[in-house]
């Protein structure tokens, strides 16, 4: 069998290339093509080394993690150590997930002519079957990820609360806001913004409908309420300096995922419109007070 090792070059430079690319889409990370293609290089000028050398070091698994290590290094240029674990392991998947689609539509178009020995993936088969096997693989990776990543945010992002306020309690779906890190700025209790209309039944009418001139601090008859009013400080594009009536509710029960969890160091703060327009939550929820 007659070797080509331009052929060898090529097809490990753009499956190489191929492979950072989609990586780098999965992680959302600036693609550079300069160093992606340097990285690539390496990789093709390894896999070279592989079939010309008759020395077994090359075959050895951790030349091919340092070889994993010094690719990635050089395509994302990673600032952290977290950061750079997290670019390898999704480059790995990737790597797996495309090796097994090349491989598969290989066996599948022409089986009779491919062999594997010492570690090495050998046969006749045209350099388009490999260009197909890497548009393949790109596809469903990218395809399969978002889907399932997709899923995992939606199955993670959303919890069910019940509020409990002077014997009467209302139970509203939230989402778990990593931007949210609004505080009474004088008992420092995270605060869960709700929607006014889902808070309706549970806190006093009065106070719903009198949000603005409470907050422009008009004449008001809410003597009764004053104890668990708040003004809370936000601030959001296009409102540097907004505020947020907060009521202090007896207790809040957060059920997330397995898990239950009751606190009352924690205020409401009162959303004068609609957070979510398809209307699957009513509330948004910070890591504060998932964590008290």
């Amino acid at each position: 069998m007659t070797i080509y090792i331009d052929i060898i070059f090529l097809e490990n430079l753009f499956m190489n290339f191929i492979i950072l690319y989609a990586t780098a889409i999965i992680l959302k990370i600036d693609f550079k093509i300069i160093r992606t293609l340097v990285s690539s290089i390496i990789g093709g000028a390894y896999a070279v080394l592989m079939y010309i050398s008759s020395l077994e070091i090359y075959s050895n698994i951790i030349l091919k993690i340092v070889l994993s290590l010094v690719m990635v290094e050089v395509a994302y240029n990673p600032k952290t150590f977290k950061e750079f674990i997290k670019n390898l392991s999704i480059f790995y998947l990737t790597s797996f997930t495309f090796g097994g689609v090349a491989i598969a539509l290989i066996y599948f178009i022409n089986p009779a002519n491919i062999f594997f020995s010492n570690g090495k993936l050998t046969g006749v088969y045209p350099i388009k079957t490999i260009l197909l096997g890497g548009i393949l693989g790109f596809i469903i990776t990218i395809t399969t990820l978002k889907n399932l990543k997709k899923k995992i945010s939606k199955e993670d992002m959303f919890c069910n609360i019940e509020i409990k306020y002077e014997n009467k309690f209302k139970y509203i779906t939230a989402i778990i806001d990593t931007g949210n890190f609004l505080k009474d700025p004088i008992s420092k209790a995270p605060v869960i913004v709700v929607d006014k209309m889902a808070l309706e039944g549970v806190f006093s009418q009065e106070i719903l409908d009198n949000l603005d001139k409470i907050i422009s601090e008009k004449n008001i008859e809410l003597e009764a309420y004053l104890q668990k009013i708040r003004l809370i400080p936000f601030a959001s594009l296009g409102k540097q300096n907004g505020l947020l009536i907060g009521v202090k509710p007896d207790t809040v029960i957060i059920n997330y995922q397995e898990s239950t969890i009751q606190i009352k160091n924690v205020i409401i703060g009162i959303y004068d419109g609609v957070l979510s327009k398809t209307g699957k939550y009513q509330g948004l929820i910070g890591l504060d007070a998932l964590n008290p």
